[in-house]
């Protein structure tokens, strides 16, 4: 397993998470004490980047 692809799954993983909490925090609305918008936008930043590293790898 290469550097890349360790890279790429922890992206790809943060990404998720974020995308997730973050949905979830803006629509249930029971997490006011975080910011539910920052992890949004984070997932949307992080998953794109891992899954498009994931892609573009040298196999």
């Amino acid at each position: 397993m290469t550097i890349k692809k360790i890279v790429s799954l922890v992206l790809i993983i943060l990404g998720f998470a974020g995308l997730i909490y973050g949905v979830f925090a803006l629509f249930t609305g029971g997490l006011k004490q975080s910011y539910p918008w920052a992890a949004l936008i984070l997932g949307l930043i992080f998953f794109p980047a891992g899954m498009k590293l994931l892609k573009n790898m040298d196999s």
